[in-house]
């Protein structure tokens, strides 16, 4: 624990101007980022006596190492980079909506030649339009169900909607006329453009146009005596007014605007936002968080804005945004939120009539969330803290360990060889920390082993290698460790590669870390407690690596399967710990989390070998340029049967590089046929529609079966 006075800046240091401020702690990870109108008299809160802080505030300082400043001009800039510092940084003690952007939308994707109207999660993309989100994916596919009537738009993916114009066959969709079928040329690309454009106004809350539209068509075909188109078009009106009662009217004047209310206490938050488009709630959702300081309802309404707001632009900020307290200054928000529309946002607080009414109805939400979550959370804390309370009595640790990261080896009968790291931080996985290697046999610049064959514990000794020699590395070029290695642990070894889709795991060093960046990444942050995922043997080898490394304040023990025997290093007999112990559960979590993490990658690997095809072995073809080669042909086997000359026509394909494929070609036996598994029907490389390496490629025959039973 850190002294604040330790770090305190010394009197004049701090300008007193408007920026921002970062904390760090002893492994110059950054712990909290806030702004300020005054660094000056803001900073100098945080270094009063400690009994007069906020406890989560005291903890925090305690835990800091150090702090450091970026002067800025406005507030506005201030908040700005407050928030691009919160998403890089992702600070442990900042205020942080438990979201994860995990709530679906109604994603209608403008920017494709045929827009397809689907479910979406995740990051919004550009040129796609959101609408929602939803508190189910159901009630999105119900919506969509009604309306497809009227508005026939494409919602087939990209590979039915492929194969639909090769056959020249709609799906069921185009048949039963819940899809205008462009896949097979029934409706020009403009013209479902602009079907599509009709659907995003209607669901936009412009219903009234559609409605009428319809109703006169109705009496003029009823006119006509065209009974049938009539009552057609009596159901597609039925259809859009059910539609349209999922969602009631609740501001009369078809407002546009996010109504955000807070419930909270004095260590959480609970945050609740009901999106109002055309007077109609069309989505809702709800946040939790932790209080780190002693904050007010304003900068928690700013900090939920920031959280709604910072990747939004245009229509995505609404006119109107009404909130139980307004953020102190308001003008730097106001004017932040008018940048990102691009024109005048209102932030206001409502007093009377329907909006006061339903900012009520979102304050009972809000409560109401606050109530469940206490009630959840109440005994998942208590378990947590005692099941690290019982791990540390069990290892005889000087403390509980908040930070445990977990190894395992994967392979199938001994190809394939990878490990993985997976990290839970207060007894919760925190999966942006996971990490993927694979094996060479190399530790450092020398060759111990190579990677064929089944040997877990030399595998184990050179993933704890070389894990632990970038925590070194990174301490050393941060100036942190000064004690000079004989092995030299601060070189950059000739690591394995990581196809983590979260990061680069095992990259070299001087492409990875950035100088002082402070991320929460990479390998820089080490853990209290290191498991394996084995018994004695594999215990004794995370072990050495780390005698070897000259790291002697990390604790190693290793969970074997069999038993659930908990192994310490240099003890003939394990630990065994109560089949009722909550220490025991979590041990049992890591390494299963672990075991899932590292399988995963191991089938992947293996999966892309067995995909593996002639081009593959073509050295400077990237996947590109295999695909312009198979898009141009239309498939491996036209390619195959290609000339040198032919092959050069593709853009990007040189003579030379024609004349290796081809080689190439020559050199490879011809592959087994595909099979279609589900009629057992042979197929040729046209039928099967796939090119080499897509995830739809038929089973070929005597390819080798799953034996999944073998893998560890």
């Amino acid at each position: 624990m850190a002294d604040p006075s330790s770090y305190r800046p010394k009197p004049g240091q701090i300008p007193d101007s408007p920026g921002v401020y970062r904390f760090r702690d002893e492994h110059r990870r950054v712990i909290y980022v806030g702004k300020a109108k005054s660094l000056r008299q803001r900073l100098a809160n945080y270094f009063q006596d400690l009994a007069g802080l906020h406890p989560r505030t005291r903890t925090m300082v305690t835990t800091a190492a150090s702090v450091e400043w970026t002067v800025v001009s406005t507030e506005v800039e201030a908040l700005q980079l407050e928030y691009s510092w919160i998403k890089e940084y992702d600070p442990r003690f900042n205020v942080k909506y438990r979201d994860d952007k995990s709530y679906p939308y109604l994603a209608v994707t403008m920017n494709e030649e045929f827009p397809r109207v689907q479910v979406m999660r995740g990051h919004k993309k550009k040129g796609v339009r959101y609408f929602g989100p939803y508190a189910h994916a159901w009630a999105i596919r119900d919506t969509v169900d009604l309306l497809l009537r009227v508005f026939p738009v494409r919602t087939c993916s990209a590979g039915v909607f492929k194969n639909a114009s090769r056959t020249g066959r709609p799906c069921l969709l185009g048949y039963i006329g819940k899809c205008s079928a462009p896949c097979v040329g029934r409706i020009s690309p403009d013209d479902h453009w602009e079907l599509a454009d009709e659907f995003c106004d209607f669901m936009t809350g412009r219903t009234g146009t559609y409605l009428r539209r319809l109703e006169k068509q109705m009496t003029e075909a009823a006119e006509e005596m065209e009974y049938e188109r009539a009552a057609r078009l009596r159901d597609d009106i039925g259809a859009l007014k059910k539609a349209m009662e999922k969602s009631a009217v609740v501001l009369a004047d078809a407002t546009d605007a996010d109504l955000i209310a807070v419930a909270e206490d004095e260590l959480e938050a609970a945050v609740q936002i009901f999106h109002v488009r055309g007077g109609r709630v069309r989505g809702q959702r709800g946040w939790v968080t932790d209080k780190v300081e002693e904050i007010t309802t304003g900068a928690l309404v700013e900090h939920a804005l920031q959280q709604l707001y910072g990747e939004e632009t245009g229509d995505a900020v609404p006119k109107e945004v009404l909130v139980p307290a307004l953020p102190d200054p308001l003008e730097p928000v106001q004017e932040w939120l008018t940048a990102r529309r691009g024109s005048n946002v209102s932030l206001r607080i409502p007093q009377r009539g329907d909006k006061r009414a339903l900012m009520e109805t979102v304050e009972r939400n809000a409560q109401q969330s606050l109530v469940l979550h206490k009630t959840k959370r109440a005994s998942d804390l208590t378990t947590r803290s005692r099941a690290l309370e019982e791990i540390a009595e069990a290892l005889d640790l000087d403390s509980a360990p908040l930070r445990i990261e977990c190894y395992d080896i994967s392979h199938l009968q001994g190809d394939d060889v990878v490990a993985s790291m997976v990290v839970f931080e207060d007894g919760l996985a925190r999966k942006s920390e996971y990490r993927r290697f694979e094996i060479k046999g190399r530790v450092g610049d020398t060759q111990v082993w190579h990677g064929e064959g089944q040997d877990d514990v030399r595998s184990m000794h050179e993933v704890i290698s070389r894990r632990f020699r970038r925590y070194l590395a990174d301490k050393e070029r941060t100036g942190e460790w000064v004690d000079g290695d004989p092995d030299n642990p601060g070189t950059s070894e000739n690591p394995g590669t990581s196809e983590n889709p979260d990061a680069t795991a095992d990259a070299p060093i001087a492409s990875s870390l950035t100088e002082d960046d402070g991320r929460p990444k990479r390998f820089a942050y080490p853990p209290q407690l290191v498991v394996v995922d084995g018994g004695q043997p594999q215990v004794a080898a995370a072990k050495r690596a780390l005698d070897e490394l000259g790291i002697d304040d990390i604790a190693v023990c290793g969970l074997a399967k069999r038993l659930e025997e908990v192994w310490l290093p240099d003890d003939d007999d394990p630990v065994v710990l109560p089949r009722t112990s909550e220490g025991l559960y979590l041990l049992q979590r890591v390494r299963d989390e672990a075991h899932r993490f590292a399988i995963t990658y191991q089938r992947t690997k293996r999966a892309k070998r067995f995909r593996a095809g002639p081009l593959d072995d073509v050295p400077g073809l990237g996947d590109a340029r295999k695909q312009a080669l198979v898009k141009h042909f239309g498939s491996m086997k036209r390619l195959r049967s290609a000339t040198i000359d032919q092959i050069c026509e593709v853009p990007g394909i040189g003579r030379k590089t024609a004349e290796t494929i081809v080689a190439a070609f020559a050199r490879a036996t011809p592959p087994a046929p595909a099979v279609n598994t589900a009629t057992g029907e042979i197929m040729d490389e046209e039928e099967s529609g796939t090119t080499p390496g897509s995830p739809g490629e038929p089973v070929a025959a005597g390819a080798p079966e799953d034996r999944r039973g073998q893998e560890t």
